[in-house]
Order: structure tokens, then C-alpha cells, then sequence
């Protein structure tokens, strides 16, 4: 059996935006730490030991349930479902959205109320705006955050 590395670089990638799985490929190369990329289609990805492309049933929260299940206290997970994000800080795995939002204790419990309420008004028919285009300022805040978590990681 092999032993698994300190961490995991866990990637949501049904909706990451590609500048994202680029920094993400680049600096885990770099690094020679793991990512996996999961989704549920075909992720190209470069042919290295290092990089792991899952692919899993279509379906509702499919992809969730598969990073919820496997990623693992100490691993750093990149999602923008709040709800599994609210799963992942629960259980020590740190997370951040492609947006560069850190989700932490203190704050994904009131992202997922905010999740939840924008929900509610939709289902009534409210007509509400999506996440902000992914540009340069979306990408230097990604960049960002991905750097302090991947730090955050490697010191364990």
C-alpha cells in the first residue's frame, strides 16, 4: 500500500474557471504536491505523476459527494458550492473559492445563510445575479489566496 502525501490539492472542476486550473497545474507541478481534479466530464489535464483527473457519474452533487467523502483534514480544496465548502471547513480541510475567498469557521456558516436565503428568493421567482465574470482582479485574488493556503498547507 502506499502512504498518501502530507496533502491533497482537491479541485471542484466541473465550473473552475480555466485560469484557475492553469495556477493550480502550474504550482502543484512545481511543487510536486498531488491535485485532483474532479468533475464530472473530461478534464484534460499534462501527464504527470502529480496531477489526477477523476471523472464521475452526471448528477446532482456527485462531484460534492466525492470531495466530501475523499478529501481529508490538512488538504486544500478549491470549490465555490458554499455547501460543500461548509462540509470541508467543517472537517479541518482548508478551502478556498476560484474567486479567492478563504472559507474558514468564522465566516462559511454566513456564506451558507446568504447561499441559502439567494436560493429561497429564486425558487419565489426573485431575479438575482450571478458570481462576477472571472477577469484579472478574480484572478490575482485566486492567485492570492491560493498562494497563503498552499503555504498554509505545507506547514502542515
Amino acid at each position: 500500500m502506499t502512504e498518501r502525501p502530507p496533502f491533497t490539492v482537491w479541485v471542484d472542476a466541473d465550473a473552475c474557471p480555466g485560469p484557475v486550473k492553469d495556477m493550480v497545474v502550474r504550482a502543484c507541478l512545481k511543487h510536486a504536491v498531488p491535485a485532483i481534479f474532479v468533475a464530472n466530464k473530461d478534464i484534460l489535464l499534462p501527464a504527470s505523476p502529480h496531477l489526477t483527473a477523476v471523472r464521475v457519474a452526471k448528477g446532482a452533487d456527485v462531484v460534492d459527494a466525492h470531495l466530501a467523502e475523499h478529501a481529508r483534514a490538512g488538504d486544500l480544496a478549491i470549490t465555490q458550492d458554499i455547501p460543500l465548502a461548509a462540509q470541508l471547513v467543517a472537517r479541518g480541510v482548508i478551502t478556498i473559492s476560484p474567486y479567492g475567498e478563504t472559507f474558514s469557521d468564522e465566516n462559511v456558516g454566513e456564506r451558507l445563510s446568504i447561499r441559502n436565503f439567494m436560493h429561497d428568493l429564486r425558487e419565489e421567482g426573485v431575479r438575482t445575479r450571478g458570481p462576477a465574470p472571472f477577469g484579472p482582479v478574480q484572478r490575482q485574488h485566486f492567485a492570492n489566496a491560493f498562494d497563503r493556503a498552499l503555504s498554509r498547507a505545507r506547514r502542515g
